[in-house]
């Protein structure tokens, strides 16, 4: 499925909740990763734009962000794009969009 850039440049950016392992398969544990192999995360930010604010969870590579990335730090977002799926889950059809980032960085970083 196709992804859309997203433009965060007239956008303020905090971090919502510190970044965490994503799991691929919850009863095995297993990692995800991207295409090269590299271990993903996952962390909130609130991108608040134009008078509205939107809390999402951003997929990134682990070696993406720096070490001590937490909650309330405005940071900048690089390559943030967005991406519709849809998948069948224990039985239920469910959609949403997933958000990626190249990486976050720390504002002035």
């Amino acid at each position: 499925m196709p992804s859309f850039k997203i433009d965060t440049s007239t956008a303020l950016v905090f971090v919502a909740t510190a970044p965490e392992p994503k799991v691929k398969n919850f009863q095995t544990g297993e990692r995800a990763v991207n295409q090269e192999g590299k271990p993903l995360s996952t962390v909130g930010l609130l991108v608040s734009d134009e008078g509205e604010g939107n809390l999402l969870k951003v997929t990134i590579p682990e070696s993406g962000y720096p070490e001590g990335l937490a909650p309330g730090m405005q940071v900048q977002v690089i390559n943030l794009k967005a991406r519709d799926w849809e998948n069948v889950i224990k039985g239920e059809k469910r959609s949403g969009i997933a958000f990626s980032a190249v990486a976050v960085t720390p504002l002035g970083a």
